[in-house]
């Protein structure tokens, strides 16, 4: 795709932004490197991706600081991605009071995906690091780690990609997860970094 087709594509994102968040909504000339990115791995542009050393068998890793609009692109990018690749973007917090609620039965659920469901789905897992760990009749459990780490062997079995945004830089997620889960995203991810000084556009 030309860079002609691209800056259309940017405009049609602004104005399905405007519609979904509000008129505010706006995508400035510094996020453009960063969407250029994902609507090439999202339309799979393979000379786009090549370009940008993207893999378009692993997943996306968005990271970068509160309030960058991190979240709002991953839910526009569901508008390019094609039907095989439809995704959708769940809190890691709403995870964490379903754990509180379910017990492990919600590691199975975003990982394998429920018995009687079909296959399991492609999934953004959005604001990595904001869950907690919890406990689950006294036993205290990493609940998003042991998602990832049951994500990381279909990603490696059967190819299911998985999606993260996060405001964690690497050493952060390594502190938080272990070394273990740092080393298996760097299989699982593309990564795509906001720099850490954009400003909060909320």
């Amino acid at each position: 795709m030309n860079e002609q087709k691209y800056s259309e594509i940017i405009t049609w994102l602004q104005t399905k932004g405007q519609t979904l968040y509000g008129h505010h909504f706006k995508i400035i000339e510094n996020d453009r490197r960063i969407i250029f990115k994902l609507i090439a791995y999202f339309m799979k542009d393979e000379v786009t991706c090549f370009k940008y050393n993207l893999n378009l068998n692993k997943g996306i890793l968005l990271t970068g600081p509160v309030g960058c609009g991190k979240t709002s692109l991953m839910n526009l990018m569901k508008y390019l991605a094609p039907a095989e690749d439809k995704f959708f973007v769940k809190p890691t917090r709403d995870i964490s009071f379903e754990f509180i609620q379910d017990g492990y039965e919600v590691i199975h659920r975003y990982s394998k995906g429920k018995l009687y469901q079909s296959e399991p789905k492609t999934i953004c897992f959005d604001d990595l690091g904001t869950e907690n760990n919890l406990k689950y009749y006294g036993n205290e459990c990493n609940v998003m780690a042991e998602i990832l780490l049951s994500r990381y062997d279909l990603f490696t079995t059967k190819k299911l990609q998985t999606h993260i945004t996060t405001n964690l830089s690497a050493p952060e997620i390594e502190n938080h997860y272990g070394n273990r889960i740092r080393s298996r995203l760097r299989e699982m991810f593309n990564l795509i970094a906001y720099d850490r000084t954009t400003p909060d556009k909320r």
